[in-house]
């Protein structure tokens, strides 16, 4: 179950890559940091069964920057709805 665990969080992450890489992302697409910290969830917790402590680090610091880059989406799609809002109200 741990191995099926990893590999999802794996696919999570290199999808999320690929689809920056081939489409791009847009800065207040929250879907992308959303889909990379499920990947580095998973593969934290197939790492707590299977400790190697710079897996543990690296898989950490992904979730943190991918709470970054939601934070980051959320509050430009929030500024984009307000100028919008500000442009089609004058």
């Amino acid at each position: 179950m741990t191995d099926f665990i990893g590999f999802a969080g794996v696919a999570c992450v290199l999808f999320a890559y690929y689809w920056q890489q081939t489409k791009g992302v847009g800065d207040d697409d929250w879907r992308h940091p959303v889909i990379n910290g499920v990947g580095a969830v998973l593969l934290l917790v197939s790492l707590v069964f299977k400790p190697n402590p710079a897996s543990v680090l690296i898989e950490f610091c992904w979730f943190a920057i991918s709470i970054i880059g939601l934070i980051r989406a959320l509050r430009n799609r929030q500024r984009a709805k307000v100028e919008k809002a500000s442009t089609t109200s004058s």
